[in-house]
Parts: C-alpha cells; sequence; structure tokens
C-alpha cells in the first residue's frame, strides 16, 4: 500500500462508463477522498465560464497539463483517495490499483442521455467524435493512447452492472490484494 493511511485507487473509463459515479462511490464507502479535479473545476477556481476554458484548452495544451497535473498532485497527497478521472491509470502510475471501466457505445449513450438529455442520434454521434478528439489529443499531449488500458490491474465491462456491483468487484479485489486490512 502507498503509506499507513489508505490505498491510492486510479479508475478511469470513457464518458458514460461509470467513472466518476463508481469513483465517488467507492471513496465514500471506504472513507477516502475522492478526487476529480476537472476544466469545470479549474472555471469556478478562476471565475471564468467553463466554455472560456474549454475554448483556451483547445488552443493551449497547457490548460490539459494544468488539470491533470492538479489531479495527480493532490492524489500523491498523503493518505487514501480515489481519484477518477479519464487518464487517472496514467496519471498516477503508482496507485495501488488501477481500474478501466468500459461499456458499449449504445449502453454510454444511454447513460448519456439518461444524464444530460438531449437527441439520441446527436448524443451518439457528439460521443463519437469526443472519443476520436480525446485519443488524438491524448496522444499529442502526453503520447498516451487511451484504447490501451491491457496494463490496467482490473478492466471491468459495466454494461450489465450498477455503480454499487462495479464497487463492490473493485473493494473485493482490494481485498484479494490486501489492500484493506481488516476485510
Amino acid at each position: 500500500m502507498s503509506n499507513e493511511a489508505g490505498a491510492k485507487i486510479a479508475i478511469s473509463g470513457k464518458s458514460g462508463c461509470g467513472n466518476t459515479t463508481v469513483s465517488k462511490l467507492l471513496a465514500e464507502r471506504l472513507s477516502l477522498r475522492f478526487i476529480n479535479f476537472t476544466f469545470r473545476s479549474l472555471a469556478e477556481e478562476r471565475g471564468m465560464a467553463l466554455a472560456e476554458i474549454l475554448r483556451r484548452a483547445e488552443a493551449d495544451d497547457s490548460w490539459d497539463r494544468e488539470v491533470d497535473g492538479r489531479q495527480a498532485a493532490l492524489a500523491r497527497e498523503p493518505g487514501g483517495c480515489v481519484l477518477g478521472s479519464r487518464l487517472a491509470i496514467w496519471m498516477l502510475p503508482e496507485a495501488d490499483l488501477k481500474v478501466y471501466l468500459t461499456a458499449r457505445q449504445e449502453t454510454r449513450v444511454k447513460r448519456i442521455l439518461a444524464r444530460e438529455g438531449g437527441d439520441p442520434e446527436k448524443v451518439a454521434e457528439f460521443t463519437a467524435k469526443r472519443d476520436a478528439h480525446d485519443r488524438e489529443r491524448y496522444i499529442k499531449i502526453y503520447n498516451i493512447d487511451n484504447d490501451d488500458f491491457t496494463f490496467a490491474d482490473l478492466v471491468i465491462d459495466t454494461d450489465e452492472l450498477d455503480p454499487g456491483g462495479i464497487t463492490d468487484l473493485i473493494i473485493r479485489r482490494m481485498t484479494d490484494r490486501g489492500l484493506l486490512p481488516g476485510r
């Protein structure tokens, strides 16, 4: 384990796979810090509109580097935590457990629609474009191919599981690896 105060868990997945929901739930169940510093967080911190931050980030990689660097720095502070982000397993390679969540495109689109609403065809198209754009961006900025998660300690197909079931699987793996003393 990283330290006596708790494990450091990194959870990644594309939009609609459940990484934020599961990360929050896992942190709550294990009384760990939940870390998910995003462009939205940065916009609030700086008193800027999210749209403005995103516009600037399109032209300047330093915005991505700041958000991702801040997340990793927060996760490296003393004590256990759950870092949930699209790049968590890459940004925190020393995590005690690296989890990658997957789901079929159709499942992801349904979840995004339930969360945000919208036209199903437009959401599906936007999600596919976002996936391709994110992959290109991560390769360009970090030389990370987020379609290659073979190094993850645990890959969970979330298509047929609810957040509680996914969290149970992660806790079971943590227990098996001795990351949860007393369980």
